[in-house]
């Protein structure tokens, strides 16, 4: 009886799931002072984008106040905003890169 109870258990264990994390958006945000130039160069550096891509991304953030870098687990999202954010700050644009759950 004891040993019918242990084994239904670890059945009903192993059946929980865990559902994965959510996942999250970096998004680049428009204004009017950063260099689209600028902006390319992050999108390289940052989320590994080739020209042509970083370039799609530019014009995205350009025409429609907002473009998606890449979606990311939460800590490899919060980083890459840091890194954006502080990388923008230190040659003095006003970039601002926020994350987003990704529904």
């Amino acid at each position: 009886m004891a040993l019918d109870q242990q084994l239904e258990k670890e059945r009903a264990l192993r059946e929980v799931r865990t559902a994965p994390p959510p996942m999250y958006r970096v998004v680049l945000l428009n204004d009017d002072y950063t260099p689209m130039d600028y902006v390319i160069v992050v999108l390289q550096h940052f989320f590994a984008m080739d020209r042509e891509q970083a370039t799609v991304v530019t014009l995205k953030v350009h025409n429609e106040g907002r473009g998606i870098c890449g979606v990311y687990p939460k800590d490899i999202a919060a980083t890459k905003v840091a890194q954006v954010t502080e990388h923008a700050r230190a040659h003095q644009h006003p970039l601002q890169c926020i994350m987003e759950v990704n529904e």
